[in-house]
């Protein structure tokens, strides 16, 4: 124990020197540390809870339709649990790298830890290669998935321009994400992302209850195992939206109070998810196979545009969340991360957003492309490798027995953790890599099939053709065709 509170006292001493060097005094100080400044408790919850529920809120009816209700919400209910526990692994494991360094006098002013050099420290370089690859894909495909949202939604408030045009608007937007420097920023963005969610979901459970069920509505799934496991790999997705854990942590005060903060938040978000999800399945059931994001069937109202430009901002701000890692890592491979000029380091972070804004043209799948990115990503990112650390780092006696955080006794100890660690690791190989690998890259491909690559307007109605309006003379006046431009599925 008094090890324990050495090490906390090196790590807050240490932020706490962090954050009072070179701050400006005065009202403006007090202004800018409200808004912009955060590091508490509180920032970590709004900023975990804010980045785990994003536009896959408007993606989880369409896994229901996929697994069923109640498979649906035993799927949220178990890898909200799951993703949990491994979050609360990294935050172990940071917690281990980041007081080891301390007592080898390491400075970490100016550098923000990831999780590929906490690999590094523990467990040695292959760890680290891995761990960056694995991250990075994940978080270079998380923020494609978000262009591809926010395009997704605004055409359903004007479709005078198809979604890849869209595409296009917005990722020269999401761009602007370059000039946040950390996560410490992200104080009041997380704040208001959060209430963004909350009303969106809250907003998709009361309509569709109110719209009631539609006509002849049916609830087969599931029906096919490829659908099932499809669902199954959203949700996998849904909740592994642990990646920027580390970042996280390193922006708090006190990281080592995080441990049960992303459980909270975990817990909060099951709150939007499950009524949500299940409100507009009972509605609409089976035609949600065919309509990814739940915005699509519900009628056009005043409080539905509301929710589609909320989630347009939180997607923007989900972006800069899954992004500025990706921004971390750029700059310290070509040696910008300490530099001290936020417009240098703008502008040097720039070609990351390139190959989002080009991805995100090529795979437009809103909905399926989670999926996929969920079992061949997620599932070793977030489940896999944090639980094979977490062993591997513990494995021999002396290194259990000079751990820095012990583990619960309630969790039955370093038994009872290596035996939870275990069975995710063969649960998430086995279901999420395994059949939510094949079942995912199945119906991504199906995608491609049916759609074609660089599809310029995925999921969109066709066009209505102009019908011969009924002869009356020739001083009659023709009625104009109906016009919907680019309401098509494929490109010319």
């Amino acid at each position: 124990m008094a090890t324990d509170k050495e090490v906390e006292t090196v790590i807050v001493a240490n932020y706490a020197e962090m954050e009072t060097e070179g701050r400006p005094k005065g009202m403006k100080s007090r202004i800018s540390n409200l808004f912009w400044h955060g590091g508490s408790v509180y920032d970590a919850w709004f900023s975990c809870a804010s980045n785990q529920v994003a536009q896959v809120l408007l993606t989880l009816p369409y896994s229901f339709s996929q697994l069923g209700m109640l498979s649906g919400i035993l799927f949220q209910l178990f890898y909200g649990l799951m993703g949990s526990w491994t979050a609360y692994l990294i935050s172990i494991l940071y917690v281990e790298y980041r007081t080891r360094k301390e007592r080898e006098k390491v400075d970490f002013r100016n550098h923000v830890i990831q999780w590929f050099e906490v690999l590094d420290g523990l467990l040695g370089k292959h760890w680290r290669n891995v761990g960056l690859a694995f991250n990075c894909t994940f978080l270079l495909f998380g923020s494609v998935i978000q262009l591809i949202a926010c395009a997704s939604n605004i055409y359903y408030i004007n479709d005078n321009l198809d979604k890849r045009t869209w595409t296009y608007i917005f990722g020269a937007c999401c761009a602007t994400t370059v000039f946040i420097p950390s996560f410490h920023n992200y104080r009041i963005w997380s704040f208001l992302g959060l209430v963004m969610t909350t009303y969106t979901a809250w907003y998709l459970t009361i309509a569709s209850l109110l719209h009631g069920q539609v006509e002849g509505v049916r609830h087969s799934g599931p029906t096919k195992l490829v659908l099932y496991f499809t669902g199954a790999t959203n949700i996998l997705y849904t909740f592994g939206g642990h990646a920027v854990t580390v970042e996280i942590m390193h922006a708090m005060w006190k990281p080592q109070k995080f441990k049960a903060i992303y459980l909270i938040a975990t817990l909060y978000v099951l709150t939007l998810t499950l009524p949500s999800a299940a409100a507009v399945y009972w509605a609409f059931g089976d035609m949600l196979l065919n309509h990814s994001n739940a915005f699509s069937l519900l009628p056009r109202t005043p409080f539905r545009d509301m929710a589609v430009i909320l989630m347009l901002v939180h997607q923007f701000i989900t972006f800069g969340f899954a992004c500025t890692p990706l921004y971390f890592v750029w700059e310290k491979a070509i040696g910008m991360h300490k530099c001290k000029s936020l417009c240098k380091r703008a502008a040097a972070r720039l070609p990351v957003v390139i190959p989002i804004w080009f991805l995100a043209i090529i795979f437009p799948f809103f909905g399926p492309i989670n999926s996929t990115v969920g079992s061949l990503l997620v599932s070793f990112t977030v489940y896999i490798i944090p639980a094979l650390a977490h062993i591997f780092t513990f494995r021999s006696a002396t290194a259990r027995e000079n751990a820095v955080e012990q583990p619960p006794k309630y969790f039955g100890r370093w038994v009872g953790t290596y035996t939870i660690n275990v069975f995710i690791v063969v649960w998430v190989l086995i279901v999420g890599f395994g059949f939510g690998g094949w079942a995912s890259m199945t119906n991504f491909i199906h995608q491609v099939d049916t759609f074609g690559l660089f599809t310029k307007c995925y999921q969109c109605p066709p066009p209505a053709l102009p019908t011969s309006p009924p002869y009356h003379g020739l001083n009659a006046t023709a009625a104009a065709p109906l016009h919907h431009p680019f309401n098509h599925t494929r490109s010319p």
